[in-house]
């Protein structure tokens, strides 16, 4: 089942202070994966924070979560999506971003446990 399960947030600028906020304003617990990198482990939709100005977007990243990566990677090229970063690893899985039609980014990705 594939569904939105993160959204990641550009934080380049201000990553320390916007995770403060968001932490003030309702309570959020952020973890640290390296020191440009936090996000929320709610297990719900979860909200990823960018601190690499050579990573983040200019604008939020929607995520989908599948279970099969290869197989969402070729369904989305076939559906005329316009793949943006190829398949990658990164701490806790892999993934890909791609352009929809209307020219939003996405990311897809999958857990390195399943």
């Amino acid at each position: 089942m594939a569904r939105i399960d993160y959204v990641e947030l550009p934080s380049a600028t201000a990553h320390e202070l916007t995770r403060a906020f968001y932490n003030k304003a309702f309570g959020w617990a952020f973890t640290d994966y390296g020191p440009t990198y936090s996000a929320t482990e709610s297990g719900t939709t979860d909200l990823g924070l960018q601190g690499d100005p050579s990573g983040a977007l200019a604008a939020p990243l929607p995520v989908i979560r599948v279970d099969d990566l290869e197989a969402a990677f070729d369904m989305v090229s076939r559906a005329g999506g316009t793949i943006a970063k190829p398949i990658f690893s990164f701490p806790g899985g892999r993934r890909f971003h791609f352009i929809d039609p209307g020219g939003n980014e996405l990311a897809v990705w999958q857990s390195a446990s399943e």
